[in-house]
């Protein structure tokens, strides 16, 4: 790490570890030399499947150093941002192991996400090469002018060999390709999240702290290690390629890159591929365990999938305590630890917002409105940080910061910690428990919704004097989106146009399924809404 490094990534208002800790185990250290256990030892084992191909582990890295070298050949030098907006798929794997090969940082693009959104991204992170599926390309010849930093857009699609990544991948010259020395503490990857201010964050992290959950899962094999491990949810969210590459690869297992999220989508990649294991949403496991045409032979090989939330509605456990005879695996975890960083074991019945133990690598505080730190059974901000004792002490790193955003990233990591924001408070078994989002987070289905994201729209919509949103408990969803709204005199909007209109702005699932029109909003003495005071429009 040079001084110039370090000056550059606080510029971006980041933070790199002063500790440096090693990964535990004696494994690798970064996710450019991951593969290479298994290219001396198992290199015909097989390692990754999707709709589009089949690869052992000597195949994934020869596809994996072709990619580095078009990537390389197109000009692209750490530590330069590669976005990506692609479907579960072998090429979405690739391009990120590529990226991680050459010190890029790669940000994730989600596909749900409107024109609008995904513009803001690769204009924030300043991308200079974006990867997108055929389908999605106009979103950004329309929009070019908002992006100046972008050179490279590269489309994918894996039924043409004549797609621009196709003929990139043909001309790359792998003997130009150099070897790059990795610091696995820098900057190397982007997960946006959802707006708490109206705009999303970019929260940064190092290779470091993408495979420790991988590495400390398989010295404890605390979670489920079957050989044909699924990703059902999309892979452009950060946490999702931490669960499932960056894991399932560390173990020498398969990763199977499922491209359907219904029911019978599912089903098909569980039957065909014998899939163990998936991490999902209760929505799926609704869906596909009350299906008609899902039998249990279809499911016969899904032994141990995850369903995470701490929100899962009763009706689901129900459902998976009956088909798996066991309780639901609830992690809670967030997009700056990166992904979970609790586990429940299903030693206990799910409870109001039970979120199960510390994983090994961090420890839980509990803090009072003074920074003080809480004694059991009291409710406070739930904050993160390494471990100080056993065998992981020191090694957990939370997020680097928030790209570009010094004060945010300083106040979320004050005093070594990370502060969710989120409260609840610790049992004296360790068990956490939620008890409100301070941040009004809304989870629909698995997918985070940020009221303040909505209300910033709706803000600028002419007609509209105030708006509040707020979730609305739902038995398969958890929650849906719904939106209080005082429109400005003589306004004629009607629900349907308010609709279209946010609907333009912003991906389908945050787009408020119920409205209510009122004449004036619930204030305090500080003119803020009372959003309690709206839940009752919606019994």
């Amino acid at each position: 790490m040079t001084a110039g490094d370090t000056r550059w990534h606080e510029e971006k208002g980041l933070t790199i570890s002063a500790s440096r800790p090693p990964l535990p185990g004696g494994g690798p250290q970064t996710i450019a030399t991951m593969l290479e256990p298994m290219l001396r030892t198992r290199p015909e084992a097989a390692a990754l499947v999707g709709r589009h191909g089949r690869y052992n582990y000597r195949e994934l890295d020869a596809a994996v150093t072709r990619a580095a070298a078009a990537l390389h050949g197109l000009g692209l030098r750490a530590p330069d941002r590669i976005a990506a907006c692609l479907p579960n798929d072998v090429d979405i794997v690739i391009a990120f192991l590529a990226s991680q090969r050459l010190g890029l940082i790669w940000v994730g693009v989600n596909r749900p996400l409107a024109p609008a959104e995904k513009t803001y991204i690769l204009r924030d992170c300043g991308a200079r090469a974006y990867l997108v599926s055929a389908d999605s390309l106009s979103e950004v010849a329309d929009r070019r002018d908002e992006t100046p930093d972008l050179e490279h857009v590269l489309s994918v699609d894996p039924d043409s060999p004549d797609c621009e990544w196709r003929r990139v991948l043909a001309a790359a010259d792998e003997s130009t390709l150099p070897e790059i020395e990795i610091d696995p503490f820098v900057a190397s990857a982007i997960a946006y999240t959802s707006g708490t201010t109206g705009f999303p964050k970019g929260a940064v992290h190092s290779q470091h702290n993408l495979l420790l959950p991988g590495v400390v899962a398989a010295i404890r094999k605390n979670r489920p290690r079957p050989d044909q491990h699924g990703v059902v949810l999309p892979m452009t969210i950060l946490n999702l390629i931490v669960l499932g590459p960056l894991c399932v690869l560390h173990d020498g297992r398969c990763l199977v890159a499922m491209d359907r999220i219904d029911a019978l989508g599912v089903a098909e990649w569980v039957r065909q591929e014998q899939i163990g294991a998936f991490d999902g949403v209760p929505t799926i496991i609704h869906d596909l365990l009350t299906h008609p045409d899902v039998t249990k032979e279809d499911l016969a090989s899904l032994t141990a999938p995850g369903m995470g939330g701490a929100d899962s509605p009763p009706e689901v456990v129900q459902l998976f305590r009956e088909r798996f005879g066991g309780e639901v695996i609830i992690g809670y975890g967030m997009t700056e630890a990166p992904t979970a960083v609790t586990w429940t074991d299903g030693s206990i019945p799910k409870g109001p917002g039970l979120c199960g133990r510390p994983i090994p690598q961090v420890e839980i505080e509990i803090l009072g409105e003074r920074g003080e730190v809480l004694p059991s059974g009291e409710i406070g901000e739930i904050c993160v940080r390494p471990t100080r004792e056993g065998e992981f002490a020191g090694v957990y790193t939370p997020m680097l910061g928030y790209w570009g955003k010094a004060s945010a990233s300083e106040e979320a990591l004050a005093d070594g910690r990370y502060h969710t924001g989120d409260l609840g408070f610790l049992e004296d078994d360790g068990n956490l428990y939620i008890r409100g989002r301070r941040n009004e987070l809304i989870l629909r289905g698995g997918a985070n919704v940020y009221p303040a994201e909505i209300e910033r729209v709706l803000g600028l919509h002419p007609e509209i004097a105030a708006a509040a949103v707020l979730g609305i408990p739902d038995a398969r969803l958890g929650e849906r989106v719904a939106a209080v709204v005082q429109r400005r005199p003589d306004s004629t909007l009607d629900e349907d146009a308010l609709k279209a209109y946010v609907g333009k702005e912003l991906a389908r699932y945050k787009v408020p399924e119920f409205v209510r029109f009122v004449d004036d909003m619930p204030r305090n003495a500080m003119n803020k809404i009372v959003k309690p005071k709206l839940k009752p429009l919606f019994d």
